[in-house]
């Protein structure tokens, strides 16, 4: 479903510190965007990405207003200032559909549901010996080149080509303006391959209608032979098992040495894979240390999105970013969850019998009270990603008391299922139970069986032995003393964690900058 609700952010900032990201307007680009964000600074911290555009500020829509306009209701504000954050993704698709984005309520809407606005399509073709399977027409009486011949079966038909399909780019080339002999000759000098921006007739005057500008922003990539690749991985003892490298001569981040039997490799991350992403966030303009620190944030999980040299070099020829496929998939109706993130076999353990791993095969119900420390653990999550575990649970907190381990994956609040939730939505669910909190929850190996049956994880499962596996907590010993803690803390380590990286460790040469994590 597509929404367009903005993100509400609130900066803070002490004497000679600044926020933390620069303003910019961009040729080419609409809007306010939020680019060089400072690593641990405010805005990074709050959660502001590289592209977001500001809609608000301290309430004031200004989309509309010029740059300088916004600078100075920033400066304002003085040292606490609430912004309205729209993602980049969510803004070009809005702005294509004519949406008012200073109505937080408006999405398109057909027949009283939510619909999905129409998307242009990427198709790439490589030459046999007949051609790439189609021709090139024009009419006096409609503008543009279109698609015609091809046939069911032969190569632009099995790419994604249909016939009466419109063509804005060659090789990331407009060439809407160009006569049939250039774009002719421009595909011949195209070598054996080309990649085709193209428009179908009901997606192109759904945008005609609102005379909107359309590229391939709007595109989507599932007719590309190839495609980027989720990496999730779970840190070992050793850290990820893998060097990031910047190569001499080359741009982007590249992935080196990985350790036989690391999570890196037990993961399918492949010697040369360009990172694009880590935990959704584009580090194409990123430095080398930027991409570290994003990954030493990462704590022990982490989602990465990468290319190989192939795939890399198709989307390039397109002149699109990998990107357009993370985009894709985070708004599908399959993107990786946290459990496909767990992908590394279980710790070995002494061997146990049969009766016994069936019973293990159990969720816990677990219950406690809030003390005034809270209740003591971390709801934590994957960027970008569904799906909730716990970590940091206090030794002797109520959590502890209840049965809660780090790294149980978090099935039910309150009796409300979360697995398909994000970290925010089961947060609020938290902080609305008041003192008292009902949990039902699985170890990552239990959860992958149970996953693994096809069955509905509930407390039905506890069966008869439910008893066994309801656990509560008791009151705590009066002269106890707890870490404090919240019951749901924001997933931003705090700063003394950030500066501990006992896995990671850096080398340079001349050649570039290895660091190991």
């Amino acid at each position: 479903m597509t929404t367009y609700k903005p993100r509400v952010i609130s900066l803070t900032k002490t004497p000679g510190q600044t926020f933390g990201f620069y303003l910019r307007v961009e040729q080419n680009e609409e809007g306010h965007l939020i680019r060089c964000l400072e690593m641990g600074g405010p805005a990074e911290l709050a959660g502001m990405k590289d592209g977001d555009r500001i809609l608000r500020v301290n309430g004031t829509f200004v989309d509309g207003l010029s740059h300088s306009e916004v600078v100075e209701l920033v400066r304002n504000g003085g040292a606490s200032v609430t912004f309205h954050i729209l993602d980049e993704s969510s803004y070009k698709q809005a702005k294509a559909l004519g949406v008012n984005l200073s109505d937080p309520q408006h999405t398109p809407v057909a027949n009283g549901a939510t619909k999905e606005p129409p998307k242009l399509k990427l198709c790439y073709l490589v030459r046999s010996k007949m051609g790439f399977g189609f021709s090139l027409r024009s009419a006096r009486d409609e503008q543009g080149l279109f698609m015609t011949q091809v046939d069911s079966g032969k190569i632009a038909y099995n790419a994604g080509v249909r016939n009466e399909d419109r063509l804005l780019e060659v090789n990331g080339e407009n060439i809407e303006n160009h006569t049939h002999d250039e774009v002719v000759e421009k595909i011949k000098l195209g070598g054996k391959s080309i990649m085709l921006l193209l428009v179908d007739k009901e997606t192109d005057s759904f945008y005609r209608n609102k005379k909107n500008k359309i590229g391939s922003w709007l595109a989507t990539v599932k007719f590309l032979p190839l495609q980027p690749r989720f990496i999730n991985m779970i840190k070992g003892s050793d850290g990820y098992g893998f060097l990031l490298r910047q190569e001499p001569g080359q741009e982007g981040h590249f992935i080196r040495e990985v350790d036989k039997g690391s999570p890196a490799e037990k993961a399918g991350l492949r010697e040369m894979d360009r990172v694009v992403a880590v935990n959704g966030t584009d580090v194409d303009n990123c430095s080398h240390e930027q991409v570290v620190d994003l990954i030493r944030l990462c704590l022990n999980t982490c989602s990465y999105l990468v290319v190989d040299k192939d795939t890399d070099q198709m989307y390039k020829q397109g002149k699109v970013s990998p990107m357009l496929f993370w985009e894709e998939m985070k708004d599908s109706n399959s993107p990786p969850s946290y459990t496909e993130a767990l992908s590394l076999p279980a710790p070995a353990k002494t061997s146990m019998p049969v009766r016994d791993r069936t019973e293990e095969a159990r969720p816990k119900l677990c219950k406690m009270e809030k003390t005034s420390d809270g209740f003591g653990f971390h709801l934590n999550g994957i960027e970008g990603m569904l799906g909730q575990y716990i970590t940091e649970v206090v030794k002797g907190g109520a959590a502890d008391r209840a049965g809660l381990e780090n790294d149980d994956i978090v099935i039910e609040v309150n009796g409300n299922n979360v697995e398909q939730s994000t970290h925010a939505e089961a947060v609020n669910i938290i902080r609305r139970s008041g003192n008292t909190l009902e949990m039902l929850v699985a170890r990552q190996d239990v959860y992958k069986q149970l996953k693994a049956t096809g069955v509905k994880t509930t407390p039905l499962l506890l069966g008869e032995s439910s008893k066994g596996k309801t656990h509560t907590a008791e009151a705590p010993e009066p002269n106890r003393k707890e870490q404090q803690q919240e019951e749901a803390r924001p997933e931003t380590p705090p700063q003394q964690e950030r500066q501990r990286t006992p896995s990671v460790s850096s080398s340079s040469s001349e050649d570039g900058i290895d660091e190991r994590l």
